[in-house]
């Protein structure tokens, strides 16, 4: 193993080498980077590309080690000794998901549902271990087939389960060997999802799906999603379903969904608000999705109305209501009256309703109709109790979809935008165990492609604007990204949702509600700092990024030099690979590549942090 050139100094020194001595060997690195410039325009045209390009490749080494060596200096300066690694947890783990513990749940009363339901206050004590992948764990197909075909071993399912889940499910995929095949055209919708999309459009005044982006729908929320073979459809009409389901013990709807690279996260109507701000999407849908909506004197319903924009459509099939058309005696279609909602149609078991476009229906005074909040009951979403109040109602962006603006006039989100499509060309070129060997890529050179599983499942922790979305966007990347913002931040997640993309809110102090191995890459900007300030563990959370990372999978951190010295510190205890790309005015990039974790004892991981 080549020791760092401060190791030979330390045996002049001792252990910890002065600062005055790290500060001369780097002005000697820029010393002798200066001279190899100075020396190329004496070069004879001839060979004036050739040495450029040896000068580019020594420069980039030399910069890399300069940047390894500062880390491992520092790292030395403050005592640290080798840090113990972490180890696996147990096989029943491989599955785990962190505040859904239903078992224990039972045991402290929680009934009615609740037990289902996200309690993360009962998983702060656990012990630090890595989630490991299944035995038989395969890398995914790549994108678009591995919509269609994912690996048996990779889910929560098994054959018996499978067998016994009832024909609609046998119908929408077909279990062969070690793979599960779904059917694109059909769906939990008997004619297919095609010709139930189409019927929905012609519902609500459309003559066919492909106009729901001019009638103002680009976000849906589809509830109880089962394999997401709707929302696929939807995303091949450029909109964005993301799917949403509760926890489940086995056969998890979310974990299907996102193995086959379709947005999804697990939340549920219980007892607590979604974690998305008031007036987020244009369409929910509910197909069979099991809630009972005149229950909790309508609150579920309610809280449909706060994340619904105004003109937006509550699409519901396969529900045992007893409503007929024109008819007004179900509790439902009674309480929608309360709500301000219009019935807009029924065809057969499908029922649609849309919210109104007048905020003052709910202060009016009309007899029944339920009243809006307060200012402040609107401002905080993030997992607070249901409310019995109206929403939104005296927001700026209480906008009708049919008339909202595709732009957005915001400077700070062009910046946002700009700085991440120049990151991502670094990121995308260097996304590949190119990085990680002696021969870097030389001017010129075409850039290599990524990891060879797929990059689909983007989620950026930070995502401020959604700069790094609009950024894959017009690569023309087939990726989806989740846009996180953190709840301790300036909520920008209406900006974001505004452009038709997906997001949640989140407090990174606690783990993400998905099921494990969910996303290809992981990006983060300036989050490790705010982590810090906040009091949160940094370890806990790069534990949860190794958690919903799947292997192969990468890791984007950009940050400060004393949170990526902790992460760097962390990330040897979690067995992941990282190295020093770049130093450029005291800042430094580090790209980590996550290695096939299928073995008990190989769990690496490859991480790209950066430093600003």
């Amino acid at each position: 193993m080549r020791r760092p050139i401060f190791h030979k100094l330390s045996l002049i020194f001792g252990p910890r080498p002065p600062w005055t001595w790290l500060l001369l060997c780097l002005f000697s690195v820029l010393a002798l980077i200066v001279l190899l410039r100075s020396s190329t325009s004496t070069s004879f045209d001839s060979v004036t590309f050739s040495i450029k390009s040896d000068i580019y490749i020594n420069y980039r080494r030399l910069k890399e080690q300069a940047a390894s060596d500062y880390l491992e200096l520092k790292s030395l300066s403050s005592g640290n000794n080798i840090l113990k690694e972490i180890s696996l947890c147990g096989r029943e783990r491989e599955h785990y998901v962190p505040c859904y513990n239903v078992s224990a749940n039972l045991q402290l009363g929680f009934t009615d549902g609740e037990e289902f339901d996200r309690h993360c206050e009962l998983s702060q004590h656990q012990d630090y271990c890595l989630v490991r992948p299944p035995r038989d764990y395969k890398t995914p197909l790549s994108w678009p087939v591995g919509r269609d075909v994912i690996w048996n071993a990779n889910v929560k399912i098994t054959k018996d389960q499978f067998l016994s889940s009832g024909s609609m499910t046998k119908r929408l995929m077909l279990l062969e060997e070690n793979q599960i095949s779904f059917h694109s055209d059909d769906g939990l919708i008997f004619d297919g999802v095609k010709e139930y999309s189409h019927q929905v459009a012609e519902m609500i005044g459309l003559t066919s799906d492909v106009e729901f982006l001019q009638a103002g729908v680009r976000n849906v929320l589809d509830i109880g999603c089962g394999f997401g073979s709707f929302g696929a459809h939807l995303l091949s009409l450029k909109l964005m379903a993301v799917c949403m389901a509760a926890y489940e013990l086995t056969g998890s709807q979310v974990q299907l969904s996102l193995e086959r690279g379709l947005p999804a996260i697990i939340g549920n109507f219980i007892s607590r608000k979604l974690p998305f701000p008031s007036l987020s999407y244009d369409m929910v849908h509910c197909a069979q999705c099991g809630i009972l909506w005149d229950k909790k004197d309508g609150m579920f319903l309610i809280e449909v109305d706060r994340i619904l924009k105004p003109g937006g459509y509550f699409v519901l099939h396969g529900s045992s209501l007893s409503t007929k058309k024109g008819s007004m005696d179900s509790p439902i279609e009674e309480f929608t009256q309360k709500i301000c909602w219009t019935f807009t149609a029924q065809q057969e078991e499908t029922f649609i309703w849309q919210k109104t476009n007048d905020a003052q229906c709910y202060s009016s005074g009309k007899q029944g109709v339920i009243p809006p909040c307060k200012e402040e009951h609107d401002i905080q979403s993030y997992y607070q109790p249901l409310s019995s109040c109206i929403g939104g109602t005296e927001s700026k962006r209480w906008i009708p979809i049919q008339n909202r603006s595709s732009k957005v006039e915001q400077y700070e989100f062009y910046e946002d935008f700009e700085s991440s499509r120049l990151a991502l060309r670094n990121y995308w070129s260097l996304l590949t165990p190119l990085i990680f060997s002696d021969h870097p890529k030389r001017p010129g050179d075409e850039d290599p492609l990524p990891p060879y599983n797929m990059i689909r499942n983007v989620m950026d922790m930070n995502a401020l604007y959604g700069g790094l979305n609009a950024a894959f966007l017009e690569a023309g990347k087939s990726v989806w990204v989740m846009n996180v913002v953190p709840t301790r931040t300036r909520n920008t997640l209406p900006l974001i949702l505004h452009q038709g993309f997906a997001g949640i809110l989140h407090d990174w102090c606690e783990p993400f509600p998905t099921y494990p191995r969910t996303y290809d890459m992981v990006h983060a900007n300036g989050l490790l700092s705010n982590l810090i300030l906040e009091g949160c563990s940094l370890k806990t959370l790069l534990l949860e990024i190794d958690r919903i990372l799947r292997p192969e999978g990468w890791v984007v951190l950009s940050d400060k030099v004393g949170p990526i010295e902790d992460a760097r510190m962390i990330a040897t205890q979690i067995r992941w690979e990282a190295r020093v790309i770049d130093l450029e005015n005291g800042f430094i990039n580090l790209y980590i590549r996550r290695k096939h974790a299928c073995i008990d004892d190989a769990r690496n991981l490859s991480i790209v942090i950066g430093l600003y």
